[in-house]
């Protein structure tokens, strides 16, 4: 292996590894506040490409049924919880009109955009923003059907239930997207050479737009109400709910930048491979070993484990393509006899 080839394998390995990170930030967000393993993170990852390119060939994206269908079941539960409840059922008319228009209206309302608009002739970052639309609301209306019911189970139940969920989202992904694969429009085709380097512009702009994610979290955690409710929901759940702090709405805003983030991963990745209804499952993995690394706990080390699993992938590819996968995920044994070795018992309240 020479210099170009071991610098261009670097940027691949940095490209992908931006996308890992992303998605090892998810999964520790969700763990770090709901205490669930979110398996199903890469089928929001393959839903966003997927919706993004349906409609760029002029296809239907049937993504947009499945969250009107997701709406209506989740209004069912809450008009259910609301009029069994004695402390909601005096303001139940009310209740019942904010979750409608959160539920039904606003699922109708966006389903009726991707009818009207989702074509290949709109603006490309107005399709990305229509395909965020479809997919991120998708995330807390999952946790409010699956997770919300048992947010006091234990992690092994929420596991069980989270490759439940992970299954049933496959399923849907195969009658709704079917078995072809697919791929997007470049967002550039700027291509700069350095040498024998040459650097695409789509590179340029996933580790551009992956690099400003990390950073516009940050100052979400350090700088916002919201963020540091959810920093004292990871820390101590119990004493968060002490001081006021709602742990079913830090769930769901955990569930919804989790599905962000998957689903802009998906626009990001879809013009570099092709992206079927499964692909997502073992993108998601890769980032979950990043957050292995980081023990589902630390932010700066998931990222930098993403990284290296990102660059891992990329050399193994050159030294031995048909071990590649085994290389990265034999990374994660090593990781996890030092922390069994080294850490603590931590209960499920973050205390001591």
């Amino acid at each position: 292996m020479d210099l170009s080839i071991a610098a261009i394998l670097a940027q691949d390995g940095i490209t992908t590894g931006a996308i890992y990170a992303l998605l090892s930030l998810a999964l520790v967000l969700v763990f770090s506040v709901t205490r669930v393993i979110f398996i199903p993170q890469g089928e929001f990852v393959a839903f966003g490409a997927l919706t993004l390119a349906a409609m760029q060939t002029n296809r239907y994206p049937h993504a947009a049924t499945l969250l009107v269908g997701m709406g209506v079941a989740v209004f069912v539960v809450e008009a259910v919880h609301t009029l069994r409840s004695p402390q909601l059922r005096q303001g139940a008319a009310r209740t019942l009109s904010i979750s409608a228009a959160k539920f039904l209206l606003a699922p109708v309302l966006i389903w009726l955009l991707a009818t009207r608009l989702g074509t290949p002739t709109l603006w490309m970052p107005l399709q990305v923003l229509l395909t965020l639309l479809i997919v991120v609301p998708m995330g807390p209306m999952i946790y409010r059907l699956a997770f919300q019911p048992l947010a006091e189970a234990s992690t092994l139940v929420l596991l069980i239930v989270s490759v439940g969920v992970h299954f049933a989202l496959i399923g849907l992904g195969l009658v709704i997207f079917g078995a072809e694969g697919s791929r997007t429009t470049p967002f550039s085709d700027l291509r700069i050479d350095i040498g024998a380097l040459s650097i695409s512009g789509q590179s340029i702009v996933i580790v551009g737009v992956s690099a400003a994610l990390i950073v516009a979290l940050y100052f979400f955690f350090e700088r916002t109400l919201s963020g540091k409710a959810l920093r004292a929901t990871a820390v101590n759940r119990l004493g968060a709910r002490l001081v006021g702090i709602g742990t079913t709405q830090a769930g769901r805003l955990a569930f919804t930048l989790a599905a962000a983030m998957g689903a802009l991963c998906g626009v990001l990745i879809a013009p570099l491979t092709t992206v079927y209804y499964d692909s997502g499952f073992l993108i998601g993995l890769k980032g979950f070993v990043g957050a292995i690394i980081g023990g589902l706990t630390s932010y700066p080390i998931a990222a930098a484990g993403s990284l290296l699993v990102g660059l891992l992938e990329s050399y193994s590819s050159f030294w031995a393509s048909a071990l590649k996968e085994v290389i990265v995920f034999t990374l994660i044994i090593p990781v996890l006899l030092w922390r069994s070795l080294t850490s603590k018992h931590v209960d499920d309240e973050g205390e001591e």
